[in-house]
C-alpha cells in the first residue's frame, strides 16, 4: 500500500548533508534544466542518486502556459533526461516565460482566458508525446493580476485540469498563500475549489515581504524559497491531506541561504505532522459517515 511521502530539491550546496540524511528523505527533486547540457561527470552524480532514492524531475523554462508553441527542443532534452534517469515524475508550470523572441528570465503568469487555456492543452499534449508520459503542472505565485483574464486563478487551473485530463496537479502551497495574502481572497477556501483527487506532489516553501519602489508601504510577498515555510503553508498542508485520499508526495523547496540540516529535517518532519493531522482528521469524518 502506498503511502504519503516527504522529500526535498536536490542542491549541490548540501549534496552531503542530503546524501547523509536519505534514511529521513523519502525522496528527491532535481531541477531537470540545470541537467540538460551537464557533462558526464555530473551526470553519474545524479545516476548515483537515483540508485538511492526516488527522484522526480522539475522543469522551469518550458513555458508550458503560453499561445507560444512549447520549444521542441527543451521538450527533446526532458525526454533525453527522463530516459536516463528514469524518475517517478517529471514537472512544469502553468506559467510562460517567453514571448516575441525575448526571455523574460522568470515565470510568469499569463492572461487567463480560454485561448490560452486551448494553446496550453496543445503544449501539454506535444510535451506527453515527446517525452512519453505526461508532466505534473504546478500552480505559480505572481506579483501581479494578469491583465487581460476573464477568469480567477481557481476557475483557470480547473479549466487547464479538465482539458489536459493526462496531467497531474503539482499544487505548491506557499503559490498559493502569496496569491492569496498579495490579492486578498482565502487559500483555504482557494484549495477547497480545485480538484485535489488530481494532485499528486505538494511542494512547500518560505517566501519574504517586498515593497512597492511607487509606494513603500504597499508590500507583496514574494516566493523565493530562501526562507522558512510559515505556519499558513502547513496549516494548508494539513486541509489538503484531510481532503484528498491518495498519497501524496510532499517536497520541501529551498534555493539558497541553506539553513542547517538539523533545521531543514526539522520543516520535513512539521510537513509529516501536518500530513498525520490532515490525515487523521479524514478517519474521523470517514467513522462518523460509517456510523450514522
Amino acid at each position: 500500500q502506498k503511502r504519503d511521502r516527504v522529500g526535498m530539491g536536490w542542491r549541490p550546496e548540501i549534496a552531503p548533508g542530503i546524501f547523509a540524511n536519505l534514511d529521513q528523505i523519502d525522496v528527491v527533486e532535481v531541477i531537470a534544466d540545470e541537467y540538460f547540457t551537464a557533462s558526464p561527470a555530473r551526470l553519474s552524480a545524479l545516476r548515483t542518486l537515483a540508485a538511492q532514492a526516488p527522484i522526480t524531475l522539475h522543469g522551469i523554462t518550458a513555458g508550458m502556459a503560453s499561445t507560444v508553441l512549447v520549444d521542441h527542443k527543451r521538450l527533446q532534452d526532458m525526454a533525453r533526461l527522463v530516459e536516463r534517469l528514469r524518475p517517478e515524475t517529471w514537472s512544469e508550470h502553468f506559467a510562460f516565460v517567453r514571448g516575441g523572441g525575448i526571455e523574460i528570465g522568470h515565470l510568469a503568469a499569463p492572461p487567463r482566458t480560454a485561448s490560452v487555456v486551448d494553446a496550453t492543452a496543445q503544449n501539454l499534449y506535444r510535451a506527453r508525446r515527446i517525452v512519453g508520459v505526461a508532466p505534473m503542472m504546478e500552480n505559480i505565485s505572481t506579483l501581479i493580476d494578469p491583465p487581460g483574464s476573464t477568469m480567477d486563478e481557481s476557475q483557470w487551473l480547473n479549466s487547464l485540469l479538465s482539458a489536459s485530463p493526462d496531467c497531474g496537479l503539482l499544487l505548491d502551497l506557499h503559490n498559493v498563500y502569496a496569491n492569496a495574502v498579495n490579492f486578498g481572497f482565502d487559500a483555504l477556501t482557494f484549495v477547497r475549489r480545485l480538484p485535489l483527487e488530481r494532485v499528486g506532489t505538494v511542494h512547500i516553501a518560505g517566501g519574504r515581504w517586498v515593497s512597492a519602489e511607487s509606494d513603500p508601504k504597499e508590500r507583496r510577498l514574494l516566493d523565493d524559497h530562501l526562507h522558512p515555510v510559515p505556519s499558513p503553508v502547513f496549516e494548508l498542508l494539513e486541509e489538503v491531506a484531510a481532503l484528498a485520499e491518495q498519497p501524496l508526495t510532499v517536497i520541501l523547496e529551498r534555493d539558497g541561504a541553506f539553513p542547517t540540516m538539523v533545521e531543514i529535517l526539522a520543516e520535513l518532519d512539521a510537513a509529516r505532522d501536518a500530513m498525520t493531522r490532515g490525515r487523521y482528521r479524514q478517519v474521523e469524518v470517514e467513522d462518523a459517515v460509517a456510523a450514522v
